[in-house]
């Protein structure tokens, strides 16, 4: 709820959207809720997320300093490789991740990934920074 002083700072024309409130990105929305209304992406993002962690964990110390997140976010920390050299070499073996901060990278595989999926790349982490 708000008011017109709050909704009348924008004008027509002064702001768009591409996909903002048009009927398909509603409707997608509204699926999008009944479907975590179930719980069921929750409870998979925790299990997979545990096994994602785990793998994480066993990274070579003297190459990894730290492991964050939860559920199927991962935040890598390196203790001397740059984030930026770490995702060039995932990319260039099929796996896409975001350097955030320096040594950093970050991992958010879809909720949907089958766990040979997850395998797949958490090997291809562990071989790129070998």
């Amino acid at each position: 709820m708000s008011n017109w002083p709050v909704l009348g700072v924008l004008k027509p024309g002064q702001h768009g959207s591409t996909f903002g409130g048009n009927p398909l990105a509603c409707a997608v929305g509204r699926e999008v809720v009944a479907m975590l209304r179930t719980g069921k992406y929750q409870a998979r993002a925790a299990a997979l997320g545990e096994h994602m962690h785990a793998r994480l964990a066993t990274l070579p110390r003297d190459v990894v300093r730290a492991v964050r997140g939860r559920g199927l976010w991962a935040g890598v920390e390196f203790a001397s490789l740059p984030g930026r050299e770490v995702c060039q070499r995932l990319a260039a073996r099929g796996v896409l991740a975001k350097e955030t901060h320096g040594h950093t990278i970050r991992l958010a595989p879809p909720l949907v990934i089958s766990e040979r999926d997850l395998d797949w790349g958490l090997d291809q982490i562990q071989a790129a920074v070998r």
